[in-house]
């Protein structure tokens, strides 16, 4: 514990001077994307061209909206690996099927709540309803280079995934059926209107001057706070705190967590919405933030537990890609370093003392989501500098306190609102249909209870005893050391 709080100490010596080194001696630290343009005059004003689609722009946002889908079934082997094995399937399915509930209710409803015309700041009207006027021609209010339809699409696949990460922390224990009607329900009274206030032409917080470039709000910390919720209403797993609950299959989470890391580029890069600087900038922090929380909570786990782990770097990878989300357009290549390691550090001290506050959330959405995703967006109000986005705005470190204020203030609503709207959808559905599965199928396993399948049909898993037993991890990962039983992923 010494050595954790001493690397603790180290990156937060990092965190402090780096920053203020870099302002004060006029030669900041990052690669500035803007600095050229920024030295010459100022052009006479000019009359803004007419929207036109540009086929590079339109290729790089289709072939980031398929990297942000692939993210989706990615997922579900990131979770599937962390479950035991008779609920692997189960875990899937909860990925995979919302590509097809999301994407239906995005095409129906969602698009217009998400980024229709505004009504007083808080949703978008119907006037996109069912996709109606949304065409081939660009939109100049979101992407004036690119089809209004490949703008819709790439945002769709936001908002499947959104909800899919939320099946982590209620993983092993809620009704297939009760778990399509809640997504569906959250994605339409959640998402959206979130969506709205913070990327919708006259959403408030958009208004209010907050900066999210592709998600620490909208997606992170909306889906983390709700696992939190859900993990409370549903409560713990039978059998939690007493029998092992080790992962089942570390190779499919390690093979989830690659796939997730190469889609990412598109989901942060392409947010730029254009092939040129600013997507790189994107993409290259996206990287270094990613493999600066990898490597801190590596050495994290390494000082505490005395063995770095598999699943510890593979935990840390996904969090630097959380909390990069928020401030990807608008940092540079250093302070993605310090908003990655500390996150490694903040993160994987979350995730340490979840036993001692007692709620099972199976998969750590919330030590890694939720807090992820505020830290990220703290972050872009502390490193956001004009200089790497123009049309961004600067942070604490680049003169402007006020940014951190802006941040801080979204921050809250967004982790109220999906708290008490999600806390409302689950006791709706308890009432009406149930949520979770009996006892007798959460022994069997949800695959068979739910699915009536198995993951595996193999020939070793045939005979007595359960993979389980054949697991290399023969003590906990995650849990404190006052907790006596089993490792809590």
């Amino acid at each position: 514990m010494k050595r954790l709080i001493g690397l603790t100490l180290i990156a937060l010596f990092a965190f402090l001077v780096v920053p203020a080194y870099s302002a004060e001696s006029g030669t900041p630290a990052p690669l500035m994307l803007a600095q050229a343009a920024t030295t010459e005059a100022p052009a006479a004003p000019a009359e803004t061209p007419p929207p036109k689609v540009d086929t590079g722009d339109t290729a790089w946002i289709l072939c980031s909206a398929a990297l942000v889908m692939l993210m989706t079934p990615a997922l579900g082997l990131f979770y599937g690996g962390m479950v035991r094995r008779k609920n692997v399937l189960g875990t899937l399915m909860q990925s995979f099927v919302a590509l097809g509930i999301v994407t239906i209710e995005w095409v129906i409803i969602g698009y217009s709540m998400s980024f229709g015309p505004d009504v007083g700041g808080l949703i978008g009207d119907l006037s996109w309803l069912g996709l109606n006027g949304v065409g081939l021609e660009p939109n100049a209010d979101y992407a004036a280079t690119i089809p209004h339809q490949a703008f819709m699409v790439f945002q769709m696949m936001f908002a499947i995934i959104t909800p899919a990460l939320i099946s982590g922390a209620i993983a092993e224990r809620i009704k297939f059926s009760s778990y399509i009607v809640f997504i569906a329900l959250w994605a339409l009274l959640i998402y959206n209107p979130i969506a709205h206030w913070v990327w919708g032409v006259g959403g408030w917080i958009r208004n209010l001057g907050a900066l999210d470039f592709a998600g620490g709000l909208v997606v992170h910390i909306s889906s983390g706070v709700s696992a939190l919720a859900a993990a409370l209403y549903l409560g713990k797993r039978k059998g939690y705190g007493k029998e092992l609950m080790a992962p089942h299959n570390l190779t499919m989470t390690i093979t989830g967590a690659a796939i997730l890391w190469f889609g990412w580029f598109g989901f942060n890069a392409g947010s730029a919405l254009t092939a040129g600087g600013l997507a790189v900038s994107a993409f290259v922090v996206t990287h270094i933030a990613s493999a600066a929380a990898a490597l801190a909570w590596m050495f994290a786990e390494w000082s505490h537990r005395g063995k770095p782990t598999a699943l510890g770097v593979a935990s840390g990878a996904v969090v630097g890609l959380v909390a990069i989300t928020p401030a990807s357009g608008f940092v540079s290549p250093m302070s993605a370093i310090i908003i990655g390691a500390v996150g490694g550090l903040i993160c994987y001290t979350a995730v340490s003392l979840k036993p001692r506050f007692g709620y099972d959330d199976s998969l750590d959405v919330v030590g890694v989501h939720a807090v992820g995703g505020t830290w990220g967006a703290l972050a872009t109000g502390l490193f956001a500098s004009k200089l790497i986005n123009p049309a961004g705005g600067d942070g604490l470190f680049f003169g402007n306190p006020g940014q951190l204020g802006i941040q801080a203030i979204t921050i809250l609503a967004a982790w109220v609102y999906s708290f008490a709207v999600s806390m409302v959808i689950l006791k709706v559905i308890d009432m009406v249909m149930g949520l979770r599965a009996s006892e007798e199928e959460e022994a069997e396993g949800l695959d068979l209870s739910q699915h009536g399948e198995t993951g595996y049909m193999l020939d070793s898993f045939s005979g007595k005893g359960s993979m389980e037993e054949h697991s290399p991890h023969s003590k906990p990962v995650y849990a404190s050391t006052s907790t006596p039983a089993p490792a809590q992923r």
